[in-house]
């Protein structure tokens, strides 16, 4: 990973992110650095992965049903310091 001192990178607010498939822009501090974008053709996900990801995806579906019905969602236990939406994830992810 290479670091750059260039003020195109350093001068922006949000200089972190991916430029198209080519390079992503990470910070660690106050420096930022620019590498390669990452090939994930090739990985096979386990089975105890897929099953993490599906959980997630639950959890997820879960919490957009609350966030969209505006009843459930001035109802809801929100967490301190959180939103409705990371909440109802949390609690499906401990719950379920």
């Amino acid at each position: 990973m290479a670091r750059t001192n260039n003020h195109l990178w350093n001068g922006l607010k949000t200089s972190r992110g991916k430029l198209g498939k080519d390079f992503v822009l990470k910070k660690r501090g106050d420096k930022t650095f620019i590498s390669k974008y990452p090939d994930m053709s090739n990985v096979v996900p386990s089975a105890l992965q897929l099953a993490y990801k599906d959980r997630f995806m639950h959890a997820v579906a879960y919490a957009k049903s609350i966030i969209s019905d505006p009843a459930k969602k001035v109802a809801y236990k929100v967490r301190p310091g959180s939103t409705v939406y990371h909440s109802a994830i949390k609690d499906y992810l401990e719950n379920n």
